[in-house]
């Protein structure tokens, strides 16, 4: 394969998959596992109180989403200037020391 076709079939991979999970979900509101946790424990037990309440009132779902992909967003970042950092400290050098007069 072409080295430049790789990439352009992984990212078409990934938008179809993306594409897909959202034509077949058929339900616009992406309720988390949150969510079905706080149910599942309020129908096994009706008298259950939270052991704290949220500092922030809860926000619409688009800035939680929003929040997610900047969370998201960063920490990919740093793991690929991690990852950069770590490969080019054992790619050989190039260059060559000057010589000794």
């Amino acid at each position: 394969m072409s080295r430049r076709l790789v990439p352009v079939l992984l990212v078409a991979g990934v938008l179809a998959l993306v594409g897909l999970s959202l034509f077949l979900g058929g339900n616009s509101e992406y309720l988390g596992t949150d969510n079905q946790a706080v149910s599942a424990i309020q129908e096994q037990d009706p008298g259950y109180e939270p052991w704290f309440t949220s500092v922030l009132p809860p926000m619409s779902p688009s800035v939680e989403s929003g929040l997610f992909a900047a969370q998201a967003a960063i920490g990919g970042g740093i793991l690929g200037y991690v990852l950069g950092r770590l490969r080019g400290r054992h790619q050989p050098r190039t260059t060559t020391p000057p010589e000794q007069p």
